[in-house]
């Protein structure tokens, strides 16, 4: 009786060797003994197959990922927090990769995306020698892993371009392990580096581009703690060109004479929705989790936030910007700009909108909700200071659901923008996201100043140097975050220096 469709393929042995066949296991042991083999337990602790013909890509990182202990933020099915294919989705859409596939670049986004480290490198620019250098560091340690981005054909296989996690290296017979997530295709095995290196150094005919490798890692610390930069909204084009091509030509007018014409300047002619680009990052749960306590973790998390508060509102340039947005005029034209964006039962209702799709895993679906209700409470426990804490009742087709927005204070003087009834410990607003997204933009976008005493005095309230140092990692992963969103904006993704990206989660 004929059946329809394929029950996996044979693996052409020469070149490759069955990681189960006798040979395989005998490598597996020698290379376990050499000290190679390190990453490779953590790895099988969490290898899957693709869910997709297409999804190599996406299961070759949600894998890795989760070898690593990267923690997603956000939940998969039930109360876990688990990463899967269906939640990578923050660099190209999940139908265009089901239908076409994904590119060496998208898959290094999506890595920093997702909160990792990553080193890319494409064959154009690194070689053998390098690579092995790289993959016997990655196999002699749990804490780095290795993606490889090869097409098939030089292994005699069928098919074209794909992506795998190397799970170890035998340097007695240079032969890299290959834990193929098409295990409805092929089983893991071992192929000649030499060869594996001629599979990646292909061009991939959607890009006109090298193939590569990349090797990802976990941060020391999660990548953005209080401010990051949002590519949902489709305004983002036109206010990064604004920030990119038309702020720099305004600032060469030769009316701008000092620091307050500069940032003057900067505000004047902010784009609508200025607001979706940059936001500051809050944590949300579901009420019945946490009931009136936090947790250690949440503690952490939050007094993190809170330093970084707290030091954008110590800077000079923070200064500045509240001075200039004081006056009556500015402030006026920001809120009509910003909308808004410092009201904090408007900023909540959004907020448990959002996090509602995402409890329900559909991360993009916040517009299907409606916040109800918020109300703004002051949490104290026992020697601790009190917690702001905005409850909120979200309601869909299929009932409500109510959520906490845990809220990252700090001490400041009320201000004519200033909005709430208690002004001197206040949330995140526009005065400091707009400091961190000055202090985040690109050096080059101030060379355009005529008055070498003015370029003197905004490199000086701009230095990053300067800044403490969870204020300056922060300030810098935005600015890598510009930089990528930059290229995102020009097409050039797939062009660049992968790996000289100073860019480390983004969440875009």
């Amino acid at each position: 009786m004929a059946m329809a469709g394929l029950y996996r393929r044979i693996l052409p042995s020469p070149p490759a060797i069955d990681f189960a066949s006798t040979e395989g296991k005998q490598l597996f042991m020698e290379a376990s003994q050499n000290g190679t083999m390190e990453g490779f337990f953590k790895l099988i602790s969490y290898f899957q197959t693709q869910s997709e013909p297409a999804y190599c890509g996406l299961a070759s990182l949600s894998m890795v990922l989760n070898a690593l202990a990267i923690d997603p933020g956000r939940k998969w099915k039930g109360p876990w927090r688990w990463f899967d294919e269906s939640m990578l989705d923050c660099c190209e859409p999940l139908e265009k990769v089901k239908a076409k596939g994904i590119s060496f670049g998208k898959v290094v986004c999506l890595a920093r995306c997702a909160g990792a480290k990553v080193e890319a490198f494409r064959t154009s620019q690194s070689n053998v020698d390098d690579f092995r250098k790289h993959l016997i560091a990655c196999s002699t340690s749990d804490d780095c892993h290795l993606i490889s981005s090869y097409h098939r054909g030089a292994f005699k296989q069928t098919g074209t371009g794909h992506f795998s996690p190397i799970g170890g290296y035998h340097a007695g017979r240079d032969m890299a392990l290959i834990l193929d997530v098409a295990r409805f295709k092929y089983p893991p095995h071992w192929v000649p580096l030499p060869l594996l290196w001629e599979a990646m150094d292909t061009v991939d005919e959607a890009t006109g581009l090298h193939r590569g490798f990349m090797l990802v890692s976990k941060l020391h610390r999660a990548p953005a703690l209080l401010y990051t930069l949002s590519c949902k909204h489709e305004s983002w084009v036109a206010i990064s060109k604004y920030l990119t091509e038309d702020v720099p030509l305004l600032l060469s007018s030769d009316n701008v004479k000092d620091i307050k014409d500069v940032l003057s300047t900067v505000f004047a002619s902010l784009p609508s929705n200025f607001s979706e680009f940059i936001k500051w990052v809050a944590e949300i749960r579901r009420q019945e989790e946490g009931g009136r306590s936090l947790s250690e973790e949440e503690k952490g998390r939050l007094a993190a936030k809170e330093d970084v508060l707290k030091q954008i509102r110590a800077t000079g340039l923070y200064k500045q910007v509240m001075d200039i947005l004081s006056s009556e005029k500015s402030c006026c034209q920001m809120r009509a700009t910003l909308g808004h964006v410092d009201n904090l039962p408007d900023i909540a209702a959004r907020i448990c909108c959002q996090g509602a799709g995402l409890f329900s895993g559909r991360a993009s679906s916040s517009d299907m909700f409606c916040c109800q209700e918020t109300c703004v409470r002051c949490y104290r426990a026992t020697g601790d200071k009190p917690v702001t804490v905005v409850s909120g009742t979200v309601v869909n087709g299929h009932g409500e659901q109510g959520l906490d927005v845990l809220v990252p204070t700090s001490q400041m003087k009320p201000s004519c923008c200033s909005s709430g009834r208690d002004s001197s410990s206040v949330h995140p607003m526009s005065n400091d996201v707009l400091t961190a997204l000055l202090l985040a933009l690109p050096p080059e976008t101030w060379l355009n100043i005529k008055d070498g005493r003015v370029v003197e005095e905004i490199n000086s309230l701009l230095s990053v140097e300067n800044l403490p140092p969870i204020l300056q990692e922060e300030i810098l992963h935005l600015r890598g975050q510009f930089l990528f969103v930059k290229r995102c904006k020009d097409d050039k993704v797939e062009e660049e220096d992968l790996g000289a990206i100073p860019f480390e989660q983004t969440s875009l």
